[in-house]
């Protein structure tokens, strides 16, 4: 396997974590915290909130493996932080990623 096709192989990964991260978090903010709080079951926030800390962790590492990979400049490694903490916030880091 070339460097290539390593790269784009580490980068479609690092999309599919950001996506199912991105989801995880609408999820979490928009169903399982009015859930909580409006129908009283908390029992949503702690499922979904756990795994949307699971994939915030996979989201993070897969970040900075293909950050490391691509050589990003750090000002990019940022945006992909703060993207990962704005409902929205990883589908349009993905968009402008995929428009460079």
């Amino acid at each position: 396997m070339n460097s290539e096709t390593k790269n784009n192989t580490h980068f479609n990964r690092f999309i599919a974590v950001s996506r199912a991260e991105g989801i995880s978090f609408l999820l979490l903010v928009f169903i399982a915290m009015p859930l909580k709080y409006a129908a009283g079951m908390p029992l949503m926030v702690k499922y979904v909130g756990w795994a949307h800390g699971l994939l915030f962790m996979a989201y993070i590492a897969q970040m900075l493996y293909v950050a490391y990979l691509l050589k990003w400049d750090v000002l990019k490694i940022i945006y992909g932080f703060i993207a990962a903490f704005l409902p929205f916030g990883p589908f349009v880091f993905e968009r402008s990623l995929k428009n460079k």
